[in-house]
């Protein structure tokens, strides 16, 4: 049965979407079955992948719009035991088109239903947005990491989301756990960075994760060449930062 993680936080810039392809990949390389969906309409992690946000007719909005079965939107990725159910523009009309509809927060929840057992881990990327695809996916997740960058305003906006975690909780998804918080583009040469980790470590202590992601610009080079940063640059200081906190992960989810 899969683990569902939701890769949250509203505010822009901060990794989430780098951290789910490449969190994702580096799991599909230690052998786990890895689905990510990619739930932000500007279809970020699909075109990471190499998948074209223009070839919309099999992705997430048909899955809300239920026209087509979850099974029939997946997608193998070119990364091994990494399949995606990749997003399009469409997506942006999914609030609009569901405002009258009934469990309109549970539609995600519905249909993810008949896929859990197929994977060990299901990621799902979320808009910057706190709107109603990001809280279909808080209602379906187990848990949801929470990407901050090491730089001046890192906690800005943290409250809002960890509240919005807590209504999730107690209207929709008792369930709900916060899967760990993960220090992005550190360098270890500023002192502003060592700042925020040591503050975001003294608040939060254990949910904090021991890896932290460090400034790297393969990072930053691999999506343009629709690849996670394994398969673009096995070397990097990228790679090694993602396989340790998919390790990290594994031994706090898998028994192994």
């Amino acid at each position: 049965m899969a683990k569902i993680i939701s890769i949250a936080n509203q505010k822009g810039g901060v990794g989430k979407t780098t951290t789910s392809v490449n969190l994702a990949a580096s799991l599909g390389v230690l052998e786990m079955k890895v689905l990510i969906i990619d739930a932000d309409p500007q279809a970020n992690a699909s075109s990471g992948l190499g998948f074209d946000p223009n070839e919309n007719d099999h992705s997430l909005y048909q899955v809300f719009s239920e026209s087509i079965k979850i099974s029939d939107v997946i997608k193998k990725t070119k990364s091994p035991n990494l399949d995606i159910i990749q997003s399009s523009i469409d997506l942006v009309g999914v609030e609009i088109e569901l405002v009258d509809v009934e469990k309109r927060e549970y539609k995600l929840k519905e249909q993810i239903e008949s896929i859990k057992t197929d994977y060990d881990f299901i990621l799902i990327d979320c808009a910057p947005s706190l709107g109603l695809i990001t809280l279909n996916a808080l209602t379906c997740s187990d848990s949801v990491l929470i990407p901050i960058q090491c730089e001046y305003f890192a906690l800005e906006g943290l409250g809002k989301l960890l509240n919005t975690i807590k209504s999730v909780q107690k209207i929709h998804n008792q369930e709900l756990d916060i899967e760990g918080i993960l220090l992005t583009m550190y360098d270890s040469r500023l002192r502003l960075s060592n700042q925020v980790v040591d503050e975001v470590k003294k608040h939060f202590g254990d949910i904090v994760f021991k890896t932290i992601i460090q400034r790297n610009i393969k990072l930053g080079e691999a999506p343009g060449f629709g690849k996670d940063i394994i398969t673009y640059d096995v070397t990097s200081k990228g790679t090694k930062n993602y396989l340790s906190l998919a390790d990290e992960i594994i031994k706090k989810n898998v028994n192994v």
